[in-house]
């Protein structure tokens, strides 16, 4: 659906994207995450057509961005931006029938469309100047979904929702996808995305460090597996025995827990260490890398 390769993009002298390659398929929830200044924005920018790359070709669905027949590629995009800017002496209704008529899409649909994303006929009826920030969100995501779009692209989509409001935004997102849209989508809460993205790419300093699955970065990172030990008793001698045997990190222990670190290809020599004391055992815990963990590993940060 959308193909970049060897893009490049400055401002001045920042190189706000430096030599990408990626490729995005038709009906991904494809994320993008950076830091503040590593060109997901730009990136953005480049696929949408709102500003040209210095260097490389930007292609959607099949088309040049920019070339001849891009317009009409371009109707069928849905942009929802990190700040939104609205007329705040508008009604939320009158707002999406301005959008509407801008995108040449039928207003009969925006009433329907605006209680989808939680706006209600009464908060519809009030003026924008009135909405709190999470109700501006709201609207700004009704606008990217006029027209049933086939390709949305969100910036920062959950800036001022509540955890009702983001389990409510992905849910629609889940049911587009369904449907057939491919959707791109940035955030810097990593724990919101981490579950529900197909795919990512890592963006640092304008360069993509890396693309896959969060289950795939992981094991490339070869980041350790955090395992905690519940036991009935608080007398972990056995297991402390049992475990230092074995090729793992220091044990931390309190009372009835035992915690460590464990190289990923190290996980069943940790089970099979553990198993022959199982009835010492009240609860066993893996916990993966989090995303952050992922992040911080290619991005050379520390936490």
């Amino acid at each position: 659906m959308i193909e970049l390769t060897g893009v490049a993009k400055s401002f001045g002298a920042l190189r706000a994207v430096d030599g990408v390659d990626l490729k995005i398929q038709k009906g991904e929830l494809f994320g993008l995450i950076g830091r503040n200044g590593a060109g997901k924005s730009t990136l953005f920018q480049l696929m949408l057509g709102l500003v040209s790359p210095d260097a490389g070709r930007v292609q959607v669905d099949g088309e040049l961005v920019g070339g001849p027949r891009f317009q009409a590629v371009r109707r069928k995009l849905g942009y929802l931006p990190e700040n939104v800017v609205l007329y705040d002496n508008l009604t939320g209704l009158e707002t999406l029938h301005f959008f509407a008529r801008l995108k040449g899409v039928k207003t009969a649909a925006c009433k329907a469309l605006l209680d989808q994303v939680g706006l209600s006929h009464a908060a519809a009826a009030r003026k924008v100047r009135e909405y709190s920030k999470g109700m501006r969100q709201r609207l700004g995501f009704a606008q990217a979904l006029l027209g049933n779009p086939s390709l949305l692209f969100l910036d920062e989509p959950t800036n001022g929702l509540d955890p009702e409001g983001i389990r409510e935004f992905y849910r629609i997102l889940k049911t587009r996808q369904q449907a057939g849209t491919t959707i791109v989508i940035t955030s810097h809460i990593l724990a919101e995305i981490q579950q529900r993205v197909d795919r990512l790419a890592i963006l640092h300093s304008g360069s993509i460090q890396a693309v896959g699955s969060v289950q795939t970065l992981r094991g490339k990172t070869n980041l350790p597996l955090s395992i905690e030990v519940h036991t009935h008793s608080e007398d972990v001698g056995p297991l402390q025995a049992a475990l230092n045997r074995a090729p793992f990190g220091k044990l931390t222990i309190r009372e009835r827990l035992i915690a460590f670190q464990c190289p990923r290809d190290a996980k069943m020599a940790a089970i099979a260490a553990l198993s022959p004391l199982s009835d010492r055992i009240a609860d066993l815990q893996i916990q993966e890398p989090s995303l952050e963990d992922v992040f911080l590993g290619y991005t050379g940060a520390s936490a």
